[in-house]
């Protein structure tokens, strides 16, 4: 079997509070995005992960695919498979690219050897492996909250509008994102403020990254600038960075004009 997890960007950003277990609690809007891997799962004598593509730091054992098939082994009967991720959605930019592998990892396991396992029991598995990972088994644009492991689903139409989504290469430790950051409660209600037009947003719909992380990394804001002026009817970094996006209401091909950076573009859905 053979899925496609892919990417998410985040419309707005709210950091609310810092929680008790050092998390914080956020309000954001998650919206798939076409930017995707590939990931192979076929039945094998012994278990093994290959991954190819852009390059994975750290041990196989500790990817969250390998996590995510474990995890399921330990309470059903699965048998050895050979996984091969093709690694294209940059690590560490904000687009959820790790967590959505784990969460199709989950959902072809449960697909390929019919599991039954059910959607509620999928987040909850989801959940264990990261606080994004929930939102890629629904895969629908969803208003999230909580450590953004929690979430309903919003009635956002975007289809058919474009997007850019650019990413710099630079890489940005959760850490360091949240270094400085002061978490703000009480603000509008992001779910009304993003059923006005994509073109209202620019002043309202605010990721709170940006204004500790811009004056540090000043390409951030010129590739946001760019974007406008290129005629992003909204433009934002997306999660902690530093993957920034435009959405477009006709399609508008930037590739040459960002040609020095990662780039993808595509209808949204």
């Amino acid at each position: 079997m053979i899925v496609f997890p892919n990417a998410k960007i985040n419309i707005g950003l709210n950091i609310v509070e810092k929680r008790p277990d050092g998390y914080h609690n956020i309000e954001s809007c998650f919206y798939p995005v076409g930017w995707s891997d590939a990931l192979e799962i076929t039945a094998a004598g012994q278990f093994d992960f290959q991954s190819d593509g852009i390059a994975i730091p750290g041990n196989n054992a500790d990817n969250l695919c390998v996590q995510a098939y474990h995890m399921l082994a330990a309470d059903y009967a699965l048998p050895p498979v050979q996984m091969h991720l093709l690694k294209a959605v940059p690590i560490g930019a904000g687009l959820g690219g790790g967590s959505s592998d784990a969460a199709f990892a989950i959902k072809a396991l449960n697909q390929q050897f019919n599991l039954r396992i059910s959607f509620e029991k999928q987040l909850d598995y989801a959940r264990r492996l990261g606080s994004d990972c929930a939102f890629f088994i629904l895969d629908k644009p969803a208003y999230c909250f909580e450590k953004g492991d929690r979430f309903e689903e919003i009635d956002l139409k975007l289809r058919g509008k474009w997007i850019v989504l650019v990413n710099p290469g630079i890489h940005i430790s959760t850490i360091e994102a949240y270094a400085g950051i002061n978490p703000q409660p009480g603000r509008s209600d992001l779910r009304n403020v993003l059923q006005q037009p994509v073109s209202k947003w620019k002043d309202q719909v605010k990721n709170d990254f940006e204004a500790t992380l811009f004056p540090k990394y000043p390409l951030l804001q010129k590739i946001k600038d760019d974007l406008y002026e290129s005629g992003a009817a909204y433009a934002a970094m997306s999660g902690s960075g530093s993957t920034l996006y435009g959405i477009f209401e006709n399609e508008k091909d930037l590739k040459k004009h960002f040609s020095k950076f990662k780039v993808w573009q595509g209808f949204l859905s």
